[in-house]
């Protein structure tokens, strides 16, 4: 068979100016089929269309002559074609990693604990449980004029957000996802909006599913705003009028808004032929088979979002938006932004003496404000750290605190979830985790969740409870606050039982002695707060409490002399345990076992997984996370082993001291851990989830799953047992080096 050749073409977008090429690239691999032949467009950076035809046939030259196709050819190449030629070709060949927390750090160095007297300080919680709220009470934002950083009833944080206290004037800096990322969100939307299409929703229905992608972390209606299908006269205008009396108003003159909700509009229309185009005649291709392993419309929706990606006027409309994505970039018209040789957005920094306007300028960043739909950057940020004199009003000094508000855990119904190896990764740095939950309904199996895993890795002690909307605790049964104090301490208390009965009574000790000296109680902290009030007085107290707690939290106790000894034959049961668990759930999420606890996902999910593993972006997706699993499964089972020792060194501890020796050796072991599963189940699988991701077709699903379970799984975490293999001997032994190694560290034996 011959060698397909591909051929570039110009493009120009209506209503621009300059020319584009679309190609598809013959070593890039497509995101569609994960197979060689990506759909590439970008910018030629001309308005001439001779010299535009020129790069073009230049492109085409190097697509037409394999020589070419190596990075190691780009010298070659660069000698003979235009530099921007070379560029387009070779710049994603080959991408330079880019970190985007150095690229932070960089710009605004963060201090630490251990250089000075500055806490770390992270907020997890659920969403909607006050972590953002509480985070601008620690920095005295104004909630009415100010709105930083930004909450409401629903996902809000949906990027990293850094706060130094610090004096001297305020600073910023932003940075955002690559490209290839906004794009495939912009194509799940838009094949969502297809489907919508098909199944004969209306125009409102349509553009909102456009407009809102399904995890609710990526929203174009921030960017583009609402399309404004109908004028309903029944809707309130926007009118909200800032705490000084000025309206709040959006003046962006060069940005076209009535412009964009045409593209908006003529979208939805266009959708809605492409699904007419394809719907009926796949579905008739089809047609439904009761033997087929999976129910005929999942076939269906699979194979019609595999012809979409596919689709040329499909992809023109996603070029489309893009384009109008990128004008908002427009945007920054005050400070300094660095873009890749493409023209993305890279990162954005600025530092300005005047608060008011420095709130405003960076809400573009981070606001859901609904006036500002349509100019906001939001979606595509992936994070923003800020620093300046933040000081709460009723502190009478400046708290010397980072603060990180990372992504809520979400509200799963399974306490057994698992933390983002993301922020497993952060809470390593802090010196203390805020665990913000709502006191009206307490823990709630997210946060239990939280808790398991940072007992499980040695990091109890950093761990301070905040419960929120405590002002909402209302009963006949506990009118006063320290009845409901116990009231809510209660509930959380049952849980500790729950814990000590799956990870041991040290995790379960470890916790309640969090529980007792660093919980506390906060009510009305929605609005400025104020002395006056008797329960905001106390909320007051509360803070002040909070805020000393977290200074103290870094003092270590002396270390202890006695040691524990090990048997290493109960760390190879531990091992096992932790595998079949890891692989039991997962034969069940992937529909290949049933298992009444665990539903079977649905494959948009599971192919979105394996999209982001394929390409290297993410380790995870919505609440499917085998790295961060695997690393639980291990991580609890193993702090399980190191709570039963056979011996001691030097003769018995009381419970403090052995608390304090079992939690040093179960964190040191935690990252190590973590860093073997991410390699074996993602870094070292990149050809299998590229596999598992290409499968398309009736069957698809099915042969997905299995090569997950069977081509991934079973090769980078295999269950020990009698049978011996390469993989799992390699597997035991290394989870096993881990755990010896560390122990020779920290001057405990294992027989």
């Amino acid at each position: 068979m011959s060698e397909r050749i591909y051929k570039a073409a110009l493009s120009q977008s209506q209503g621009r100016d300059g020319w584009s090429v679309i190609f598809r690239h013959p070593v890039l691999l497509d995101r569609a089929t994960s197979k060689p032949g990506r759909r590439v467009r970008r910018g030629l950076g001309t308005r001439e269309q001779e010299v535009a035809e020129s790069l073009v046939s230049q492109l085409n030259d190097i697509l037409s002559d394999r020589q070419y196709w190596g990075i190691g050819s780009r010298s070659t190449a660069e000698a003979r074609f235009n530099q921007k030629v070379v560029e387009i070709f070779y710049q994603d060949i080959s991408p330079e990693p880019v970190d985007a927390f150095e690229e932070r750090n960089k710009i605004i160095p963060l201090p630490s604990s251990e250089t000075s007297d500055y806490r770390r300080v992270v907020f997890i919680g659920t969403t909607g449980s006050g972590k953002t709220t509480l985070a601008r009470q620690l920095i005295g934002t104004n909630p009415i004029n100010e709105r930083f950083p930004s909450t409401s009833t629903a996902k809000t944080t949906v990027a990293d957000t850094e706060i130094l206290l610090t004096d001297g004037q305020f600073k910023a800096v932003v940075t955002f996802m690559p490209r290839d990322q906004v794009l495939d969100y912009v194509d799940e939307c838009m094949s969502s909006a297809v489907l919508a299409a098909y199944n004969k929703e209306a125009d409102e229905v349509i553009l909102h599913r456009l407009l809102n992608h399904v995890n609710q972390r990526f929203r174009l209606s921030y960017i583009l705003g609402s399309g404004e299908l109908d004028d309903d006269p029944d809707e309130d205008d926007f009118d909200e009028v800032t705490a000084t009396g000025e309206r709040d108003d959006v003046e962006l003159t060069f940005l076209n808004t009535g412009e964009t909700n045409l593209i908006l509009r003529s979208t939805v229309k266009r959708l809605r032929g492409i699904a007419n185009k394809h719907a009926d005649t796949l579905r008739e291709e089809l047609k439904p088979n009761q033997d087929e392993e999976r129910t005929f419309e999942e076939l269906f929706e699979e194979c019609l979002d595999s012809q979409l990606r596919n689709d040329e006027e499909f992809q023109a409309i996603a070029d489309e938006l893009m384009d109008e994505i990128e004008k908002r970039f427009e945007i920054l018209t005050v400070g300094e932004t660095e873009k890749t040789k493409q023209g993305w957005l890279k990162s954005w920094k600025w530092e300005s003496d005047n608060r008011a306007e420095f709130l405003k300028i960076i809400s573009r960043f981070s606001s859901n404000y609904a006036p500002y739909f349509g100019t906001l950057l939001t979606p595509l940020v992936n994070g923003l750290r800020v620093a300046g004199p933040f000081q709460p009003e009723w502190c009478d000094f400046q708290p010397k605190l980072v603060l990180f508000d990372v992504e809520g855990l979400g509200h799963t119904p399974d306490s057994s979830a698992s933390m983002p190896t993301s922020l497993t990764r952060r809470i390593d740095d802090v010196d203390a985790v805020l665990l913000v939950d709502n006191a009206t309904q307490p823990m709630q199996a997210a946060p239990v969740a939280a808790m398991k895993s940072l007992v499980s890795s040695g990091k109890a002690s950093k761990l301070i409870v905040c419960f929120t909307h405590f002002d909402g605790v209302v009963g006949d049964n506990i009118p006063r606050f320290r009845q409901k104090e116990k009231h809510v301490v209660a509930s959380a208390e049952n849980v500790l039982t729950s814990i000590g009965e799956q990870l041991g009574n040290f995790a379960e000790r470890a916790l309640r002695k969090r529980l007792q000296t660093a919980c506390f109680f906060l009510g009305g902290i929605h609005h400025n707060l104020s002395q006056e009030m008797k329960h905001e007085a106390r909320t007051i107290k509360q803070l002040r409490s909070l805020l000393k707690t977290i200074e103290d939290i870094v003092e270590k106790p002396e270390p202890v002399e006695s040691k524990p000894v090990y048997d290493q034959t109960n760390l190879v049961l531990a091992v096992k345990q932790a595998t079949e668990d890891f692989h039991s759930a997962w034969l069940a999420r992937l529909g290949l076992q049933v298992k009444p606890s665990i539903s079977k996902e649905h494959w948009a999910r599971v192919k979105a997984l394996s999209r982001r593993l394929a390409l290297g972006w993410k380790d995870e997706y919505l609440h499917l996370k085998p790295v961060a699993d695997l690393h639980k499964e291990l991580q609890e089972r193993i702090y399980v082993f190191i709570q039963n020792p056979i011996d001691w060194t030097g003769g018995i501890l009381g419970d403090d001291a052995k608390q304090q020796v079992f939690d040093d050796f179960a964190e040191k072991i935690s990252a190590k851990i973590l860093d073997v599963a991410g390699r074996r189940l993602w870094m070292e699988q990149i050809q299998r989830w590229q596999n598992a991701y290409g499968k398309a077709g009736s069957g698809s699903t099915f042969e997905r799953a299995k090569i997950i379970a069977g081509e991934i799984y079973e090769k980078a975490a295999p269950i020990p047992d009698v049978v011996p293999s390469p993989d799992k001997n390699r597997f035991l032994h290394e989870v096993s080096d881990i755990v010896r190694q560390t122990a020779e560290e920290c001057s405990i034996k294992l027989r």
